[in-house]
């Protein structure tokens, strides 16, 4: 019985929607219809039964009361009550209880229980249906019906509309609950998809800011002491000149790298693509400063362990970006980069010597650098500390997690 309940709640749904945009149209065609059954019932009677002579007065009040189904929206239980009233009064004349009499009372309690709460409805179905079996048990209408049909009837035609109104309720409560969660979803997937588009951002502009300050920065210093040393000493401003050129290459190179990751093509993943720094590349990252005039000198405690790709890159950019302000800033030629490898982290110092009055600049909180190392490492779930040290110079120390390997590797300071 629920799985026709359920059909015919869902039809009933589908040619309410067509009509939809025409409501008062639906509602006079649905009053129309119901005259007319409650005009049919009072024309039936039992075999034997006379109709009650009414003067025809019982059955204008009936069709008038079906008008007041078109406040349903409004005044939903005032209209129950003048419906079920009306009904009642009908039966008590000793009209025959049918569903075609009772047709502009199940719709009343039908849209009862769609527009009403619960407690509502039960108790509204309690005084109506009690009223109907009480009127129904002496009426003269069903004088010749047992009792058990006299009270089975009314309940079960009452439970029609009852039920079919609450699985329509509960039907547009889901539907409600699938838009909100469907409008919760998309607003969800904007916020995410701005977000994505952000981050990238940042770390796009991260990498840029680590290609173009270092390379441009290590070439102003090559530029600046082969300038110095071209009359004093040729040969080493020459040599200093070809490694310039090394390194306005190496930009270009990674700057195309950087901007081809941008690209969408139709080329495989990963061709024409340089891979991704790590401190493998940490002694030609340290020559460059060299032959730039800036004396580095690397140590490391522990044992060294391999890196993931993305703390491997993380490591690079952070003491490349240090050793750039140190070139840019620091007043002494001389930098100390340290690895201590620890059982879950590596710590990462880079510092220079020098007065921390003149040397502080070096962590300026004005620029980019600063930033972007501390949220390089905090996106691999490190952290970054960075500031003048107190004998002189700048210090800055990082702090990133290992990989979890048993394998371990031995070998010289990066």
């Amino acid at each position: 019985m629920n799985i026709s309940l359920e059909r015919y709640t869902e039809r009933v749904e589908q040619y309410a929607s067509r009509f939809s945009r025409f409501p008062f149209f639906l509602d006079v065609t649905m009053v129309l219809a119901l005259i007319g059954c409650a005009f049919f019932g009072t024309q039936l009677s039992l075999p034997g039964v006379d109709r009650p002579d009414t003067g025809k007065s019982l059955e204008v009040l009936l069709g008038l009361s079906c008008f007041v189904l078109l406040k349903y929206r409004i005044h939903t239980r005032t209209v129950v009550v003048v419906v079920a009233g009306v009904t009642i009064a009908a039966i008590a004349r000793g009209y025959l209880l049918t569903p075609m009499l009772l047709a502009p009372l199940l719709a009343a309690m039908y849209w009862l229980a769609v527009l009403c709460d619960r407690r509502t409805v039960r108790l509204y179905a309690l005084v109506v249906t009690v009223a109907l079996l009480t009127v129904n048990l002496f009426s003269d209408g069903m004088r010749d019906l047992s009792p058990v049909l006299t009270v089975v009837g009314p309940v079960f035609w009452m439970a029609l509309p009852l039920v079919g109104g609450s699985l329509a309720r509960l039907r547009g409560d889901y539907l409600e609950a699938v838009k909100a969660r469907a409008e919760h979803a998309e607003r969800t997937r904007e916020e995410e998809a701005r977000l994505r588009v952000t981050e990238e951002r940042m770390r796009i502009a991260r990498e840029l800011h680590d290609v173009v300050a270092h390379h441009l920065a290590l070439a102003n210093a090559q530029a600046g002491t082969a300038a110095h040393l071209s009359r004093s000493s040729p040969e080493q401003s020459r040599k200093i000149l070809d490694d310039l050129t090394g390194t306005t290459s190496a930009a270009l190179r990674e700057l195309k790298a950087t901007l081809g990751l941008l690209r969408q093509d139709d080329r495989p993943e990963g061709e024409g693509l340089e891979p991704a720094p790590g401190l493998a590349r940490l002694p030609e990252l340290i020559d460059s400063y060299r032959s730039a005039g800036l004396e580095v000198v690397v140590h490391q405690e522990g044992v060294r362990r391999p890196l993931t790709p993305g703390v491997d890159l993380t490591a690079y950019r952070i003491v490349q970006e240090a050793l750039t302000n140190v070139a840019k800033h620091a007043p002494e030629r001389a930098a100390h980069v340290g690895f201590t490898y620890a059982d879950s982290r590596l710590l990462i110092t880079v510092s220079n010597d020098g007065p921390a009055t003149a040397t502080a600049v070096n962590g300026t909180s004005g620029g980019f650098g600063l930033r972007g190392m501390r949220e390089r490492a905090q996106s691999i779930g490190g952290d970054l500390c960075a500031g003048p040290r107190p004998e002189g110079g700048f210090e800055v120390t990082t702090a990133l997690p290992l990989q979890a390997s048993a394998a371990v590797v031995e070998g010289e300071s990066p």
